[in-house]
């Protein structure tokens, strides 16, 4: 009787998780199919032809806006953040090992813009802006609008490794005579490589995909998502569709690398151990 209880529960468990994979993916998956509507096709179904019209169509720049500029953007916005957000988190984990004075006050604050919804930290950041008569671009004002919302997460994640982490493999370093240097570069940074990996790929994630934070800092030019949300207001046309495949297909990749090096990491960890 119990064991058919734990079926029972396993079925209802899967069926529930089958139900949010639907609903996370079903709008994707739309999307894609109706990305390869034939040339006389439309936003809806059923397909009228089965053709690659709109990923060409995609990159004119008289018919859809600027893509391949908002995209460059966007993606150096992206690198640019993940780099700063993985050494300033790296950096707080280190810190915050020892206890110093104002150290709780100091994490409150650097985890307090979480709360506070983003729209008003995009127009505080465009204001200040303004007022110190700088124009706002996609290069200062949104780079640090976006670093508000990326290092406050990877400062958190950092924390939870280090809380993890004995200092005994630290210690036996030093103990067989090596420096401080020597201890993080040849003990102390492989065991954390796949953390400051996957603190990278978030942090370049929230930057690639940020809106809100984007809409008062991005200045004259635009982000890819500011792009997007423009197009959704004058483009009638599967295009729309095929840009959202080739963005998504673009964010999987990147996932998908990020994954392939944290194995690659783990299992030379693993040999070497």
């Amino acid at each position: 009787m119990h064991h058919e209880k734990r079926s029972l529960g396993f079925y209802i468990l899967a069926a529930f998780f089958a139900l949010f994979v639907l609903f996370l993916y079903g709008p994707l998956s739309a999307i894609l199919i109706l990305s390869f509507q034939g040339p006389d096709g439309g936003l809806t179904f059923p397909l009228n032809g089965v053709s690659l019209h709109w990923f060409g169509n995609l990159f004119e720049r008289q018919a859809v806006g600027d893509f391949g500029a908002s995209f460059t953007r966007s993606l150096s916005l992206g690198l640019m953040v993940m780099v700063v957000t993985v050494v300033v988190s790296l950096l707080a984990g280190l810190a915050f090992r020892r206890r110093f004075k104002g150290a709780s006050a100091l994490f409150y604050l650097s985890v307090a813009s979480l709360v506070v919804p983003s729209i008003i930290v995009s127009l505080g950041i465009g204001v200040v802006f303004q007022q110190l008569g700088l124009r706002p671009a996609w290069y200062s004002s949104a780079f640090g609008a976006h670093l508000t919302w990326t290092l406050p997460f990877g400062v958190l994640i950092m924390f939870a490794v280090f809380n993890r982490f004995s200092p005994a493999y630290e210690e036996a370093a030093r103990d067989l005579g090596a420096s401080s240097w020597q201890t993080f570069r040849h003990v102390l940074l492989p065991m954390i490589a796949p953390s400051l990996i996957g603190v990278g790929l978030f942090g370049f994630s929230l930057s690639y995909d940020e809106f809100a934070r984007t809409l008062m800092t991005a200045g004259t030019y635009n982000t890819l998502p500011l792009e997007i949300y423009g197009m959704t207001t004058n483009v009638t046309t599967p295009v729309l569709y095929a840009l959202g495949t080739v963005t998504t297909l673009f964010s999987f990749t990147i996932i998908l690398l990020a994954l392939a090096v944290i194995m690659i990491l783990r299992r030379r960890s693993a040999r070497m151990g």
